[in-house]
């Protein structure tokens, strides 16, 4: 397996992690940046593995999906010189976990933890969400129904609560850390 230096740091892995089909993911290019081995050889190593992978653990982005994902972030072009010529694979909170059983280097036993560790900071978020959302149902339907004021509150609040997140923008250029 080739390992290679990673300029991300192992902090600050709750915002590359991503939703899509309905599950919490991270994509093959920055679990390689995390393990500090190329993407070619994560994915090589998933592909020789196969049975450890199932598809709730690790699946290829949609074109449209990864065309989706392109718009949204930073990422190199498929099309030219340079740039992926398979579509994006992605990982599951399990998928990630099976991943330090096939990538052997020093670094993927931290790498592994800090990633745990995030997904269950982003439960813990959303289970917040809905003990916030449900304390606001509580509270509405003790308020008078007659009042116009609490309901355009209550709507604006539920609203801030539902929408979903900002995603925050890679940075361009060099970290100096």
């Amino acid at each position: 397996m080739t390992e290679r230096n990673s300029s991300r740091p192992i902090r600050g892995v709750e915002r590359l992690i991503l939703e899509v089909r309905g599950h919490k993911v991270l994509l093959d290019q920055d679990l390689a940046e995390l393990y500090g081995v190329t993407t070619k050889a994560l994915n090589q190593a998933v592909s020789r593995n196969p049975e450890r992978f199932p598809e709730d653990f690790a699946f290829r982005l949609s074109r449209a999906e990864a065309e989706n994902l392109r718009s949204q972030t930073v990422t190199s072009s498929s099309k030219g010189h340079g740039g992926r010529r398979w579509l994006p694979r992605v990982f599951t909170e399990e998928g990630v976990a099976m991943l330090s059983s096939v990538l052997r280097n020093d670094r993927a036993v931290a790498v592994n933890i800090a990633i745990m560790r995030a997904f269950v900071r982003v439960r813990q978020v959303l289970a917040g969400q809905e003990a916030l959302l449900q304390r606001l149902d509580d509270l509405e339907s003790r308020t008078n129904r007659h009042d116009d004021h609490f309901r355009a509150v209550f709507k604006a609040i539920r609203k801030l609560i539902e929408a979903p997140p900002v995603p925050e923008r890679r940075r361009i250029g060099f970290d100096e850390e």
